[in-house]
């Protein structure tokens, strides 16, 4: 599947009589840079996206992208308010100075601890650099907005793990060899260095003559591990750790409930494996 990854602006150049300070929900000034567009403003800015250039596919390749990182310009060609309802959503964000809700909103995450870089929430793209320089110029805040890093697409090449790898992150048909990382069929930064944790745990397990082990299912290392192992061959798709991929509650939990409670079964559940494993070794 393919992968994008979103541009990162230079703090100093942006206008801060425009930008304001604010997250979601947040009474206080938060971590986040904002920057509101009224319904003119957008329904121009969406206008030129959609025409916009972008860096075309070769032949041999086939667009497919990652559900949760999808390039701006493919949500745009879904429809003129979909980036509304999604990245550029006003909710929870009222301007301080203004008193209310924008029409629509492009937020920027601190990419450093100084503070010196911001990162474009969800504004992963394609478009050609010199496109997203035109283009990402007409948002109110960044019209002589520095770019530190420009916008671009990649491709992350993965295994199908439900008929290739065992729980153990071994290859079927070669259990020395292990997978790990995006290849193994995971999908973010942290999944991917689980399973390397999991996969160098098992090689030197392996080598010291003992078994590879699989974490609980209730964990989320060991439900990452059933995702890949257990899911359909023919509907698998890489995929970063959330609640969906946890066990099925064998009782109903009152929703504000459900976070901590998973928290407390995880950590629960690691710990005996901790011991389990221990008990092993003292052997």
């Amino acid at each position: 599947f393919y992968d994008a990854i979103a541009p990162i602006v230079v703090a100093e150049s942006l206008n801060r009589e425009i930008v304001y300070q604010k997250s979601r929900y947040d009474d206080g000034p938060g971590d986040y840079l904002n920057c509101p567009m009224d319904r003119e403003t957008y329904l121009r800015f969406i206008e030129e996206l959609a025409r916009a250039d972008y860096v075309p596919l070769r032949p041999f390749e086939e667009p497919h992208y990652f559900e949760g990182c999808l390039p701006v310009e493919v949500l745009c060609a879904r429809g003129p308010e979909t980036l509304r309802y999604g990245p550029m959503t006003p909710v929870g964000l009222p301007d301080p100075r203004a008193g209310y809700e924008a029409y629509a909103v492009v937020q920027l995450r601190k990419e450093n601890r100084e503070g010196t870089t911001y990162n474009m929430v969800g504004f992963q793209t394609k478009l050609t650099y010199a496109e997203q320089k035109r283009i990402f110029r007409l948002i109110p805040g960044m019209e002589q907005v520095e770019f530190a890093r420009l916008g671009s697409i990649h491709r992350n090449t993965f295994v199908c793990a439900p008929l290739l790898l065992r729980p153990t992150l071994q290859l079927k048909s070669r259990p020395d060899l292990f997978l790990a990382g995006q290849l193994s069929g995971v999908e973010g930064y942290v999944e991917s260095a689980a399973m390397g944790l999991l996969a160098g745990i098992n090689a030197t397990r392996l080598s010291n003559g003992l078994q590879p082990v699989v974490p609980p299912t209730e964990t989320a290392m060991g439900a990452l591990i059933r995702h890949l192992t257990e899911s359909t061959p023919d509907r698998f798709q890489p995929s970063n750790v959330n609640f969906g991929l946890f066990p099925a509650w064998e009782t109903k939990i009152p929703k504000k409930q459900r976070g901590r409670q998973r928290a407390e079964m995880s950590l629960a559940a690691l710990q005996r494996w901790q011991e389990e494993l221990a008990a092993e070794m003292n052997k």
